[in-house]
């Protein structure tokens, strides 16, 4: 059985796949699957030369990893993750300030794909998680990022806080999403910015925490006293577009 990485599931991640430059080396599609996208996909992958096979629905099935893969898998190429680098000459390539999202151990893959969904479209030039007790880019986070990942370069590091404090000498300003901050719409958001999202249940950690410039939190006026991380990530990343628009 292909590596689970290997798989893109579900119509649009497909097609945001076909229009990027990621190497596809072939397309199954379900005998019994709907038209309409389908024939978009189908004349795609033929302009590109991409082998599309027709299999029984129960077939892709049993590769699914998303349970609502639409009647298409595509068969790619390993995701190619990026580097800090990378994420900063895209940065520089637009003429903006760099604009990063950091996540500390986000290990579901649903906010993960989300995350990385908001992040480009807020216009963030990337996303940084850490290679340990974190989900990574897997067919549940390409359907749920629907297709961004194909856009936004993602950077899977060994050590959060030693990436934090290399962003800092380039002059980025790290600020942590956590109870114990200021509000996050009181604060100045412009210029260089890494944004710090913590996981699920523990938040950001203590030595990220510590190496955070500022601490920003969003006002809770409910009974529950936290939000899920990508709403959180959306919040604080459309102020920072507001923000950068009022310049």
């Amino acid at each position: 059985m292909e590596n689970l990485e290997n798989y893109i599931e579900g119509r649009n991640p497909v097609i945001e796949a076909l229009k990027s430059e990621r190497s596809i080396e072939k397309i199954l599609i379900s005998k019994s699957a709907n038209k309409g996208s389908i024939n978009k996909i189908i004349g795609m992958a033929k302009d590109k030369r991409i082998v599309i096979q027709y299999v029984e629905k129960s077939k892709l099935d049993s590769l699914s990893d998303t349970n609502s893969h639409q009647g298409v898998i595509a068969i790619v190429s390993p995701y190619s993750y990026k580097t800090v680098d990378d994420i900063l000459e895209f940065a520089e390539s637009k003429n903006e300030d760099p604009f990063i999202i950091i996540l500390d151990e986000i290990e579901d893959p649903h906010n993960l794909g989300a995350i990385i969904r908001t992040a480009e479209c807020a216009g963030a030039h990337g996303v940084i998680i850490p290679k340990r007790r974190s989900a990574g880019i897997t067919p549940t986070v390409i359907k749920t990022s629907a297709g961004a990942v194909e856009y936004i370069p993602v950077a899977k590091v060994s050590n959060i806080s030693s990436v934090i404090e290399e962003l800092k000498i380039k002059g980025i300003w790290i600020y942590g999403a956590h109870m114990e901050g200021e509000y996050y719409y009181e604060k100045d958001l412009k210029g260089p910015i890494g944004l710090v999202i913590g996981s699920e249940g523990k938040g950001i950690g203590r030595l990220v925490k510590e190496k955070c410039d500022f601490l920003i939190k969003i006002p809770m006026a409910g009974k529950v006293s936290s939000l899920n991380a990508s709403v959180a990530t959306s919040i604080v990343a459309y102020e920072v577009v507001r923000q950068r628009r009022l310049d």
